[in-house]
């Protein structure tokens, strides 16, 4: 579904041969494979010939190097490997597959007593640096790893592929770091049914990916760290719905899961179908003896998020904590929580940007929205101007929901709603709504039982079910 509308997309190769070199210079250490390097001739048998002679690092001069079939880095058969561009080389993948692809030996973890000797002989941390890789193929990719130990991939400028950066079958420990994963119509980073523990993306700029941005679908997949980085509207109108981070367990033994995703900017755009920043789908299938396996234990902290459908979807998790975020232009919704447990959403801001107070910007929504959930902790939102929603925090057919702290203000119809609740409190929270002529009801309970509304300062007074809560101390006009 991917490739569909591709045509055109692709990057043609001799658009860039006017910076290229006629030939590495013969006193160049590649010079003696034949390479060209103008991005006409095909130099596909001379760079696997450069990687082959077990020489170990592969540095290519300024160029622009056209390959029609993958580079195979045969980790086991050549050795510890590094191909360096300095900043200067671009490789053309006018082929399907990898522009190169790493293949080791380890399928097991990371534990130490796991190794085969060879992995630590000959293939630990194999590493490519400052290098340029543009697509003129459909299904071209730019790097695909499988079996490796220790894949480290800097300062990659990846263009105009399918899939910027592809992990299949068995790694672990890949590090990405200050990448450029721009405008591919695939993923940027496809973690592909995947057993990968240890994973670290830092300091990246992956945008403009139509089918997501960092993805991992099925699997087995633990320790995802994405930090300091800009994820950019890694989706479009044309494809499938996706996200600018996916985790879609579906279908899967094992899942994702045990991710930190800190520090980034994440945003746009709203114009793609059920388009969303952070998306996690959570329900894996269950292990023997388990009715219900929900995947999480996720750490969302520190991050800018705005300009989607859904800023936060999660559905089926457990254990995930969201703090310190900044939310705004959640078309549908800011925050959306569907059939999870043990989920901490702690300080955060929802609000509506004024700087963006035209156009559709005003479309925006903004809602936050928990339904068929339990055991969830909500203390110290911060929830400003949803509008055209039934309430600015809708709370509904929940149970075991502690509701502390929170400040909800001048949103439609309702600050905040319970419906069909059960044994949850809320306490100590400031709720009203100052807009001229507001007539929104800052607190409403309706069905549920068993729940405490206690101690709450109101713009006026609660709409509570009889027998829906207990209520007092709650502060109105």
């Amino acid at each position: 579904m991917l490739l569909t509308g591709l045509a055109g997309f692709f990057l043609s190769a001799q658009a860039w041969s006017d910076d290229a070199r006629t030939q590495p210079p013969a006193d160049h250490p590649i010079g003696r494979f034949g390479i060209v390097g103008d991005g006409k001739a095909d130099d596909t048998d001379a760079l696997q010939k450069a990687v082959d002679a077990n020489e170990g690092l592969v540095r290519l001069p300024k160029g622009v190097y056209r390959v029609t079939r993958p580079i195979v880095i045969d980790l086991n058969k050549v050795g510890y490997t590094s191909i360096c561009g300095d900043g200067v080389a671009r490789i053309i993948m006018a082929g399907p597959g990898p522009a190169m692809k790493f293949v080791g030996t380890h399928f097991k973890s990371a534990d130490p007593q796991d190794f085969a000797p060879e992995v630590w002989d000959r293939q630990r941390m194999p590493l490519v640096d400052a290098v340029a890789i543009d697509g003129a193929h459909p299904e071209a990719v730019g790097i695909e790893a499988i079996g490796t130990m220790e894949l480290t991939l800097t300062r990659l400028h990846i263009r105009g592929v399918l899939h910027g950066i592809h992990l299949v079958a068995n790694n672990r420990n890949v590090i990405l770091s200050d990448c450029h994963i721009y405008e591919n119509c695939g993923i940027g980073v496809f973690y592909d049914e995947v057993n990968l523990h240890q994973s670290n993306i830092l300091g990246c700029h992956i945008s403009y990916n139509r089918g997501g941005g960092i993805v991992s679908r099925g699997g087995n997949v633990r320790n995802i760290h994405v930090t300091g980085c800009d994820l950019e509207s890694n989706m479009s109108p044309q494809t499938p719905p996706t996200a600018n981070v996916l985790i879609d367990c579906t279908g899967s033994t094992y899942g994702t899961g045990e991710v930190a995703i800190t520090g980034c900017t994440i945003q746009h755009n709203s114009n793609s179908p059920d388009s969303a920043n952070i998306r996690i789908l959570g329900r894996s299938k269950p292990a023997p003896g388990l009715e219900l396996v929900r995947e999480g234990h996720v750490t969302i902290a520190g991050n800018v998020l705005s300009d989607v459908k859904v800023n936060v979807h999660l559905q089926d998790c457990r254990g995930v904590v969201l703090t310190g975020n900044t939310f705004w232009m959640g078309y549908t919704h800011n925050l959306l929580v569907e059939d999870c447990s043990n989920i901490v959403l702690g300080p955060n801001n929802f609000d509506r940007n004024p700087r963006y107070n035209y156009g559709n910007c005003l479309e925006a929504r903004n809602s936050l929205v928990v339904r068929h959930s339990e055991d969830c902790t909500l203390s110290g939102l911060h929830i400003t101007n949803v509008w055209q929603e039934p309430a600015g925090l809708l709370v509904e057919s929940c149970k075991r929901m502690n509701i502390t702290g929170c400040t909800i203000l001048d949103c439609d119809n309702s600050g905040l709603s319970l419906k069909d609740v059960t044994d949850s409190r809320v306490s100590d929270c400031l709720i009203r709504d100052d807009h001229a002529g507001a007539g929104s009801t800052p607190l409403a309970v309706t069905g549920g039982k068993g729940n405490m509304v206690v101690n709450n300062l109101l713009g006026a007074a609660p709409r509570i079910e009889e027998n829906a809560a207990h209520a007092s101390g709650n502060v109105h006009p």
